[in-house]
């Protein structure tokens, strides 16, 4: 009979890569379980050779980024929320700057691509309560509106986290982010407080 496997070994793994990302370190199968208690088997045990390592990798940003929004709260403000959201994805992004960089590397597979998609719901879930209290227009698509914010804060972040742009670039986002807002049909004072409340809160 096959032994269980082991989480802890899983997770063992999976930080390890994540901190030779961080580190610059070539991963490659004796590289990545070297000064660890397990064996290269270990690696096709958990994940069925390298390419699993790298799909683990793209779903632990996701986790992490999931795990993120999960700390913004909700509050009687959904445009404030939704700015809140879009701050939070830039610190994820300056706090894990390769695994970021591996979220989005469509040569490998996600594990789970629904929960992946689950973070874009944070969004999708706060447009939707701004055009319920009539932030929005009725003709509205939360998801598209949704899908348009996250846009605007993964191209600024990714000239910063993974690119040649200054941190300060990201000061463009609040800007941005209150211009998209207002042709949705906000109004533009309180789309502006709303959007600064949302940034100060992250």
């Amino acid at each position: 009979m096959a032994r269980p496997k082991d989480p802890a070994v899983r997770t063992l793994l999976i930080e390890r890569a994540a901190q030779m990302l961080r580190t610059r370190e070539p991963i490659t199968l004796r590289s990545l379980v070297a000064g660890t208690c397990v064996s290269t088997m270990a690696v096709y045990t958990y994940f069925g050779g390298m390419d699993g390592v790298w799909k683990a990798l793209r779903q632990e940003g996701f986790t992490r980024l999931g795990a993120r929004f999960a700390t913004v709260t909700t509050s009687a403000d959904p445009v404030r929320d939704l700015a809140a959201l879009v701050a939070a994805y830039f610190q994820h992004a300056l706090e894990h700057p390769d695994l970021y960089r591996v979220m989005f590397d469509a040569n490998f597979d996600l594990e789970d691509a629904k929960a992946a998609d689950g973070t874009l719901e944070y969004l999708v879930q706060a447009v939707a309560r701004g055009k319920k209290v009539k932030r929005f227009r009725a003709d509205v698509d939360p998801l598209e509106l949704a899908t348009q914010s996250w846009a605007i804060g993964h191209g600024l972040v990714s000239l910063v986290a993974t690119g040649p742009l200054p941190r300060q670039t990201l000061e463009h986002g609040g800007p941005m982010l209150t211009a998209l807002l207002v042709s949705a049909g906000d109004r533009p004072e309180s789309c502006r407080v709303s959007v600064e409340r949302g940034w100060e809160s992250s």
